[in-house]
């Protein structure tokens, strides 16, 4: 053995010489407790793994067992082995509506109340009916005869009262005298109207023609206080006179002795209604005469013409 090798045993010989070795018991302890150490940290790991796999069960799999949702629309999946890298452009986002941007719905009614179209305003009913609204006989027809005053509108219908005049504002009436064309002038007249004009409140015009036309439907006929002869009653058709209006006659027997046996007295009624007025032409007769439909025509049209130019 070389001298260097005898001295480097020499000097360990003189340090172990100076330290106590550990006792057995004690080397088994601190053994034990490496061990412990390394089974302790085993476990820990193991519980990690489990928990790990238990989460990442429930976020791939419902707790329902119902299959997993698809990604987002907007998620890329995962590419294939080997394909190239391929991305879709961004989507460009949609603005967000607010309510005061949203256009209004067609169908859905908002809080605040939709403004009125506008227009023309209905025009109101008038108040007072002036001489010029009514009108004058043709040259041809004029008698001279001719006077204001009170009195029924219509002829009685079995009793029956119009509720629609509850709704009037003001009538006017007035009787006079016709001739016809033939007829020399200062001669007896051919017949003579009760002739009124009523204004209604605003809607009520159009009640009191639908009540006439239900009043003569319910009177076929009728005996006249004043008179013992039976009076029929039957609604005719008027043709285009104002916003509507309503024809009607009126036949009875004539008087004995005042013409030949069969022939009837017939009386001619129309109202016609415009806007919210209603002009009446009834037809009186003058001495037990027959009306004529065609005089009666051409005076409910110039009738009319002065309510129209009146109401203009």
């Amino acid at each position: 053995m070389s001298v260097e090798l005898s001295d480097l045993y020499r000097s360990l010989s003189t340090v172990a010489d100076g330290h106590e070795l550990t006792r057995p018991e004690s080397l088994r302890r601190f053994a034990d407790r490496r061990a412990r150490a390394r089974v302790a940290g085993s476990t820990l790991a193991v519980a990690l793994l489990v928990g790990g796999v238990a989460v990442g069960g429930r976020l791939a799999y419902p707790a329902d067992g119902s299959a997993p949702l698809p990604p987002p629309a907007d998620t890329p999946g995962p590419l294939p082995t080997g394909a190239p890298a391929t991305f879709p452009p961004s989507p460009t986002p949609t603005p967000v509506s607010t309510p005061s941007s949203a256009p209004p719905s067609r169908t859905t009614p908002s809080g605040t109340p939709s403004q009125p179209a506008t227009g023309p305003a209905a025009p109101r009913p008038p108040t007072s009916i002036p001489d010029r609204a009514f009108f004058v006989l043709a040259a041809p027809n004029r008698t001279g005869l001719e006077s204001s005053g009170e009195g029924p509108a219509l002829p009685t219908l079995c009793g029956t009262r119009l509720s629609s005049d509850s709704a009037m504002v003001q009538r006017r009436g007035r009787y006079l005298a016709y001739k016809l064309p033939e007829t020399p002038t200062g001669h007896v007249p051919d017949g003579s109207y009760r002739h009124t004009i009523t204004i209604y409140r605003a809607g009520r015009a159009d009640d009191a023609l639908r009540e006439l036309r239900q009043a003569v439907r319910g009177c076929p006929d009728q005996k006249l206080s004043d008179d013992n002869r039976t009076w029929r009653q039957r609604l005719l058709t008027s043709g285009v006179y104002g916003d509507e209006s309503v024809l009607f006659e009126m036949r009875a027997p004539m008087p004995d002795g005042m013409d030949e046996p069969g022939t009837e007295e017939v009386r001619l009624v129309r109202a016609v209604r415009v806007g919210d007025v209603v002009t009446v032409l009834w037809e009186q007769g003058w001495e037990h005469t027959a009306a004529a439909r065609s005089q009666v025509d051409a005076d409910s049209r110039r009738a009319v013409a002065a309510i129209e130019n009146w109401l203009d």
